[in-house]
Formats: structure tokens, C-alpha cells, sequence
């Protein structure tokens, strides 16, 4: 376990030493310790407070943008992937308590673990300052993808996007072939996507839909003009599990 100062300093927030402990808690490492609080009530909280601050970003910058495409970009930002990836860009994974499972499971480099996490340590900088404080954490960390929401596009779900686009353009059925290898326990899938009888993405992950929403999220990137850089942002290194939505 890394030391939380440098935690709370890459942060640039003061949380609490009881209240940051609470928000790095899985519920694998309570249920093994007892059943110990977890860092649920935290993430239900800050999960809340990200979607307010980014929908009243999004509200205020763009004055003319209909409702469903506000409604869109707040889902890419706020997403698993998206936030999986701001948390190993701070290395939050080092600082979670988990579980002996979760660990021999590479837990710490789960989406929706950092996902989760990074949530429940907006709602802990809220429980240890206020709410200006903790709208000022989530727009340090999502300001960037604030400025690609629209090249980021349905992000959320990476299959849909490319569903979307593929018949758009009428290039053929989609189609994945999926291979998994190793032991149940530690088992990885290898994915490929295929537009038209035309391989287009390549995806990995713990899961047959992880593979799949990386393939997904590789052909998206080729296929769509200028979207490299604003996927590349929130995509370097994630596992793609599952999208959330305020």
C-alpha cells in the first residue's frame, strides 16, 4: 500500500484519515475483514455529485446544444471507461484495499473497481470539505474530456458507437470472434472485430465483453476522423466494462 499522502497530494484535495481509508475500501477486503464498512455510501455520493458538476459544466459551455446531445457527452465523460482512466493516471489501484481474490485477480486494475473509486473519493472530499471543493476535484479531473465529450461520442458503450457508425456508412454486419485462454481464475479473452468480412479492431480483457468493447472501441478509433486523441485520453491501458449513466 502506497502512502495516501501522495494520494491526496496528486489529488490536490485534504480528506480525512478515517473518511479516505472508508473511500479506498472494497467491499472484497470488508467482507474478508469482518464486514467492515465499505466505500459504497461514498461512491453513491460522489457518483452524484460528478453527474451534477458535469452536467452544470456542460449546461454553461454550451449554450446552443440540444438536450440529447448534452445528455450524450455527460455520458462519455462520467463513464466507466472514462474514469477507470483517470484513476490509473493518479495510480489510484495502489491504494485500494482488496480482497484476496480481487487481488490474485488483478483487481486494482479493473475498471469498474477504479471506477468505483474514484467516485467514492469525490464523495469523501465532499464528507471532509464541501461541495465547491469537491466540484473543483471533479473538473481538475474531467476538465480534458469535458473538451473531447464530442469526439468521444457514445463512448459509454463502445458497440453501440460502432453499430451506429457502421451503418451509417453501410459497411457490412458486424461480427466478433472472441478466443479465451488460461485458467478459470485468471482467465483473458482476445478479441477481433470484424466489419463487412474486414477485421477492424483488436481487443483484450478479463471478460468476452471487455474483448469486445476494446475491439469495439479500437474500430471506432479508425473509423472516426479526429478521434484518436479524445479516446486515446480515457482508453490508455482500460478494460472496458460497463458504462454508467447520471
Amino acid at each position: 500500500m502506497s502512502s495516501t499522502e501522495e494520494l491526496l497530494k496528486r489529488l490536490g484535495v485534504s480528506i480525512d484519515a478515517g473518511t479516505l481509508r472508508l473511500a479506498l475500501t472494497h467491499r472484497s477486503y470488508a467482507y474478508e475483514n469482518g464486514g467492515i464498512p465499505t466505500n459504497e455510501r461514498l461512491e453513491f455520493l460522489g457518483d452524484s455529485i460528478l453527474g451534477f458538476s458535469v452536467t452544470d459544466a456542460l449546461y454553461r459551455d454550451n449554450p446552443t446544444l440540444p438536450e440529447g446531445d448534452l445528455a450524450k457527452r455527460r455520458s462519455a465523460v462520467v463513464s466507466t471507461r472514462a474514469l477507470a482512466g483517470i484513476g490509473r493516471s493518479l495510480g489510484i489501484g495502489d491504494y485500494i484495499y482488496l480482497g484476496q481474490g480481487e487481488k490474485l485477480t488483478e483487481g486494482k486494475n479493473k475498471a469498474s473497481i477504479l471506477a468505483d473509486t474514484m467516485e467514492a473519493l469525490i464523495g469523501a472530499t465532499y464528507v471532509s470539505n464541501d461541495i465547491e471543493t469537491a466540484r473543483q476535484l471533479v473538473m481538475r479531473l474531467v476538465g480534458p474530456l469535458l473538451k473531447d465529450a464530442a469526439a468521444l461520442g457514445a463512448g459509454t458503450d463502445w458497440k453501440t458507437s460502432i453499430q451506429e457508425l457502421a451503418a451509417s456508412r453501410q459497411l457490412g454486419t458486424i461480427y466478433y470472434a472472441v478466443e479465451g485462454a488460461g485458467p478459470d481464475h485468471a482467465r483473458t479473452f482476445k478479441a477481433v472485430l470484424n466489419i463487412g468480412g474486414k477485421p477492424y479492431g483488436n481487443g483484450s480483457g478479463h471478460s468476452k465483453k471487455e474483448a469486445e468493447q476494446e475491439a469495439a472501441a479500437d474500430a471506432w478509433r479508425q473509423l472516426s476522423p479526429g478521434a484518436v486523441a479524445a479516446v486515446a485520453s480515457v482508453s490508455e491501458g482500460a478494460s472496458p466494462e460497463s458504462s454508467r449513466s447520471v
